[in-house]
């Protein structure tokens, strides 16, 4: 028979011990999910903002070559951008082909995925202003210190890639675009980790004696370091890794040993390394990691002192006091965990070009912008009743009563230059 240790430190045995526990985490795990959920819809609406009115194309055009300012416009830039530990990896290898220097993709590599206007909210929500405040100021040094070594230690000088154009786009798109990245594709991209994180830190709440990590990690220089140990090879998103923490506290950890896994959890994970590995090399790789491992326990220290030179008010690492009203938080909770829902099973993606009748490749198509001018374009031609746009593989795909030449056209007037991947219908063999 199984037997689980209970929030008090007292073993429980049977089934309906085992269902009683089960009830508790998923009631710590709510409590968690509706004192995140407001700032979290704050959050996605702010990266709805700023994905429609910047875009990938206004960050590739300030981080080519490898000039220092474009190392503090990478870790800038990164700082506010929602994206996860693994959703940065694309963007960044992106930014690479476009003619980003290896070093401000460094600094966007580890400043990007620590923080972003959705998680900063949420910390605010579950952790204090301090940490709100600390967060991003150690994502900031993070991302300068990693470039800045890189630029000491590597001599590439790429020049700046050509400012990419595509074609004017309305002010009623953009607020529509503002909709569906920041309530549709969002929630879509970051809700599997921010269950997962929620659900660790109900798990943790209730499952963890009291004076767990107190009796065992006594020293704050062994907390680091176990945090460090649980942060570097894990996958966690910088909201998924704060209810983690948040529970962590809770159970006698130090705020600064929380702010390590806050920093190192989201900057590190398998698939990351190896991508700096395999993409950077070796010198940047042992560049990144040291960095942040460094930055890391660096913050942690100064963070513990700061809030001890400060009172050590709990209230200054707590949520704030009062909070919103109950009926709020329940109605929040329940409007994220539909956007949620609605990401994962909504349509949110072009259909697949390689079903298409007509296939062609667009090279110049960069970014969400194109791929919307190009829809409306083709979707206009009379005959068409499908179109596909993939726009990683730079592929567009049409079915319907319309020719080959017609298809082109309508991306030229779009302003873009179709190259073939199918051979014509004409030119193919008999």
């Amino acid at each position: 028979m199984s037997r689980l240790r209970g929030g008090k430190g007292q073993v429980r045995t049977g089934g309906v011990e085992v269902l009683d526990l089960a009830v508790q985490v998923l009631r710590e795990s709510f409590l968690l999910w509706m004192a995140v959920a407001p700032y979290l819809l704050v959050g996605m609406f702010v990266a709805g903002i700023l994905h429609a009115f910047l875009g990938r194309d206004f960050i590739v055009r300030h981080l080519g070559g490898g000039a220092p300012a474009s190392v503090l416009k990478a870790t800038v830039f990164g700082i506010p951008l929602p994206i996860c530990s693994c959703g940065v990896i694309p963007v960044a290898s992106s930014l690479r082909r476009e003619g980003a220097g290896r070093s401000a993709v460094l600094s966007f590599l580890v400043s990007t995925p620590v923080t972003g206007v959705d998680s900063i909210l949420a910390t605010y929500s579950l952790m204090g202003p301090l940490f709100a405040v600390f967060r991003p100021l150690a994502a900031f040094v993070s991302g300068i210190t990693i470039g800045s070594l890189d630029l000491l230690l590597n001599s590439e000088r790429i020049p700046p890639p050509p400012a990419h154009r595509h074609p004017p786009v309305s002010t009623p798109f953009k607020i529509k675009e503002v909709f569906r990245y920041g309530f549709g594709e969002l929630p879509g991209d970051i809700g599997k980790w921010l269950l997962i994180g929620v659900l660790a830190g109900g798990v943790l709440t209730v499952a963890l004696p009291e004076n767990f990590l107190t009796d065992y990690f006594a020293q704050p220089l062994l907390q680091y370091a176990a945090m460090l140990v649980l942060a570097v090879p894990l996958y966690v998103c910088a909201t998924g890794s704060i209810p983690i923490a948040a529970a962590l506290i809770l159970k006698g950890i130090s705020p600064g040993a929380a702010l390590v896994f806050l920093i190192a959890g989201p900057a590190t994970n398998t698939i990351a390394l190896s991508f700096v590995f395999s993409r950077l090399g070796k010198k940047a790789f042992c560049i990144y990691l040291s960095a942040i491992v460094g930055v890391s326990l660096l913050s942690g220290i100064l963070f513990d002192w700061l809030w001890g030179f400060l009172g050590g008010d709990v209230s200054l690492v707590s949520p704030p006091a009062g909070g919103l009203p109950h009926p709020l938080l329940v109605a929040c909770a329940a409007v994220l965990f539909l956007l949620i829902l609605g990401g994962w099973l909504g349509p949110g993606r072009s259909l697949d070009p390689n079903e298409m009748e007509h296939r062609l490749r667009v090279p110049g198509m960069t970014c969400r912008h194109c791929q919307s001018a190009l829809e409306r374009e083709l979707n206009a031609l009379p005959g068409v009743n499908r179109v596909g746009v993939d726009l990683d593989r730079k592929l567009v795909g049409v079915n319907g009563a319309v020719s080959r030449r017609e298809v082109e056209a309508a991306i030229r007037r779009a302003g873009y230059a179709p190259e073939p991947v199918d051979p014509a219908p004409e030119e193919e063999a008999p």
